[in-house]
């Protein structure tokens, strides 16, 4: 006869992993939703609002994004975005060999890891989101694909305090819709997203004017790239 931890024991299994069962069919509906609906709010929305920062932002299908746009993101960010399957195994460990050896922290998460994070998860450093990050990963990497994981990016991405997405960080900082944003405009935006709450777009902080001049020349060098062309497109203005 079993005994009544025994049986505890299993109903606790049971439990456990019908609760891991429920949550990725939860999670695969909405990951599906959001193949074709933008996220209603974000974890990092949330907390920005509940901060009091407040949540401005302005979603915008891709039509409505400057190709230069898309592309100081993908230079900024990302630039083997094309070519990877949501991870840059080289950069991932590059950086954390650096991350052993000094006490500045650097990153490697591509532009799908971001998405992943700033869509379904919260902000953080934990194993337990690090591991979430990874799935949800390679999922929209299977199920979205390349423009729509880019197209969802740019319009949840903090871009300044409480700014999120590329329309809104456009009419705050230019007066104007992404859609028609010049290189340079885009590459201060871009500029600012490794730490959009300290970086200053406007008026236009040490790093962000230094760091815009580097984007714009990789943007030179990478907009002929057929690969990045197929998700960047319509044709690139020189302006």
């Amino acid at each position: 006869m079993k005994s009544k931890r025994q049986l505890s024991f299993k109903t606790f299994l049971r439990r456990f992993f019908k609760l891991i069962l429920y949550g990725f069919i939860l999670s695969l509906v909405y990951l599906l939703i959001c193949k074709w609906l933008m996220p209603p709010i974000t974890f990092t929305q949330l907390t920005n609002w509940i901060g009091g920062n407040g949540l401005k932002r302005d979603y915008v299908n891709r039509s409505k994004i400057s190709s230069n746009a898309r592309l100081a993101v993908i230079a900024s960010e990302d630039q083997l975005f094309p070519d990877h399957n949501g991870f840059d195994f080289k950069s991932i460990e590059k950086a954390m060999k650096h991350n052993q050896k000094s006490k500045s922290l650097h990153g490697a998460s591509t532009i799908s890891q971001q998405t992943a994070k700033n869509v379904f998860l919260w902000q953080g450093r934990s194993w337990l989101r690090k591991g979430l990050e990874v799935y949800f990963t390679f999922m929209i990497e299977k199920i979205w694909g390349k423009k729509r994981i880019l197209e969802v990016y740019m319009n949840v991405a903090e871009m300044g305090d409480g700014i999120f997405g590329i329309e809104k960080a456009s009419q705050k900082y230019f007066n104007k819709s992404s859609a028609n944003l010049s290189r340079q405009e885009a590459a201060l935006i871009a500029a600012c997203l490794p730490n959009p709450r300290r970086y200053s777009v406007k008026p236009v902080s040490r790093y962000v004017s230094i760091r815009s001049g580097w984007i714009l020349r990789q943007m030179n060098n990478l907009q002929a790239d057929p690969d990045i062309q197929k998700i960047v497109s319509n044709s690139l203005s020189k302006k």
